[in-house]
């Protein structure tokens, strides 16, 4: 795709999953990437491999909760690879249970990851961006903010507020020429569902409910990062992409 070569890209939570996916992508198509991941040896074992097949990668540990850990990270890719033309803020984090059941801790911890860690690298990234007059973000929200999830009311209040939060701020940087979108996962062969889903139960309810017939694998979401990153989406800002098999539709 057009504008990704020698594009340096941060990827948070780009060690495993769909983060790994994208950065595999993202690399076979000629950027630079980032790996921003709190496993530093998954991360630098990905980075290693991308590498080994003649990519560029590098790793970094850094916790996108952590303020001061975001800006030190982002100024040691900055100063490792130059200007930061693109960010994808893959890295999340929940776990299932009812809303009545669930506590302060649990709260914090998922607001912590899913709201404050996305807005931690954005308002790093965008203000080296904002300097440059250029730059795209591409944020991994999940459908459970649009249509809402049962057992994870905070975390879809979360991916809610950063539909809402990406919009606003594509706005506001609109004429700059910075373009920022989201993309909506929809139900995906993770870890994370692995282990609120042992019996596999869930899997094939949801396989059932999607029009598809499947539930999402990490490889399905790429393509449609690397196209929001290229130059042929250069016209495209502030929107919000679903990729559920078409689990949810709007229009």
């Amino acid at each position: 795709m057009r504008g990704l070569k020698e594009m340096n890209v941060i990827v948070t939570g780009g060690a495993a999953g769909i983060g790994a996916a994208i950065s595999r992508r993202l690399a076979e198509e000629g950027a630079r990437v980032g790996i921003f991941d709190l496993d530093a040896d998954g991360a630098e074992r990905l980075a290693d491999e991308i590498r080994a097949e003649g990519g560029s990668a590098d790793a970094y540990a850094v916790d996108i909760a952590d303020w001061d850990a975001v800006q030190a990270g982002v100024a040691k890719r900055a100063d490792d690879a130059g200007f930061i033309g693109g960010l994808v803020n893959n890295a999340g984090w929940d776990r299932a249970v009812s809303f009545l059941e669930s506590d302060h801790d649990l709260w914090r911890k998922v607001i912590d990851i899913n709201l404050y860690g996305p807005l931690n690298m954005t308002k790093a990234v965008l203000s080296r961006m904002n300097e440059e007059g250029r730059g795209k973000i591409v944020s991994m929200a999940s459908d459970a903010g649009r249509v809402g999830s049962s057992g994870e009311a905070v975390y879809s209040a979360c991916k809610g507020g950063i539909i809402a939060f990406n919009k606003t701020v594509a706005r506001e940087m609109a004429r700059t020429g910075i373009v920022i979108n989201t993309i909506c996962p929809g139900p995906t062969d993770t870890n994370l569902l692995d282990s609120v889903d042992p019996s596999g139960r869930l899997k094939e309810a949801l396989a059932k409910a999607i029009p598809m017939r499947r539930i999402a694998q990490p490889e399905d979401y790429p393509g449609a990062v690397a196209f929001l990153l290229s130059d042929d989406a250069g016209f495209i800002t502030g929107q919000t992409l679903s990729v559920s098999g078409g689990l949810t539709m709007a229009g």
